[in-house]
């Protein structure tokens, strides 16, 4: 019971967020728009405690007619980046990259799975995502898994609460390739959304060097 109750404080503590809806304007959503020119691929992320190997969220980059990430509770908002309840438009290149170093740190790593499908059901994938609605904290393995569970090739997903078991359950479909992401910074994740947002970044620049120059002021006198 006590390893039940540590691994559902852990994807509590790394979630750290409600299920409140969010609707970015249609005008956000369609500027945001990319495809990415690789094949139709879900890709599954999960965030794995180094100290206790528990899950601590899960979520899915759909490359469809656009490139997506369905990101149930989770808490990686920046203000340039649309969202509409879970799903984050504009996954390009830089968004991913922010978005996996976002998450991972000293104590967290990400294991990323990947898994080619065809354009229908890459695009039935989209369609779900876009369709769930708003998901509550500590639901986003079991919100990820209800996806896939509706996919031609995925119905033997099974439903559960725990990011680790599916990932478990995704590395036993046929043609997955898996990868891990360790970073060693601290456990300060904001500096990964400062490099993403331009105008967080130069405030953060900002107050370095004003930080400088005081202890400089300081130092001289």
């Amino acid at each position: 019971m006590r390893k039940v109750f540590l691994a559902l404080a852990a994807v509590v503590a790394l979630a750290g967020c409600a299920a409140d809806p969010v609707w970015a304007p249609d005008s956000a959503v369609k500027a945001a728009a990319y495809h990415y020119p690789g094949p139709t691929r879900l890709t599954l992320f999960t965030m794995i405690s180094n100290e206790t190997g528990a899950g601590g969220h899960s979520s899915l980059m759909i490359n469809a007619s656009q490139r997506v990430i369905w990101d149930p509770s989770g808490s990686f908002h920046v203000d340039s980046i649309p969202e509409r309840n879970d799903l984050l438009y504009g996954a390009t290149p830089a968004m991913v990259d922010a978005y996996t170093r976002y998450h991972a740190r000293e104590t967290w790593h990400v294991v990323i799975q990947e898994k080619d499908v065809s354009p229908e059901v890459a695009e039935q994938a989209f369609r779900l995502a876009q369709n769930y609605g708003a998901v509550p904290n500590a639901f986003c393995a079991n919100s990820t898994a209800h996806i896939l569970q509706q996919l031609p090739g995925f119905e033997g997903i099974r439903t559960t609460m725990y990011p680790v078991k599916l990932e478990k359950e995704f590395a036993k479909l046929p043609g997955v390739s898996r990868r891990v992401l360790h970073e060693y910074d601290s456990d300060d994740n904001s500096h990964a959304l400062d490099h993403w947002d331009p105008a967080r970044f130069a405030a953060t620049k900002r107050g370095k060097t004003l930080a400088k120059r005081q202890a400089a002021a300081k130092k001289a006198n």
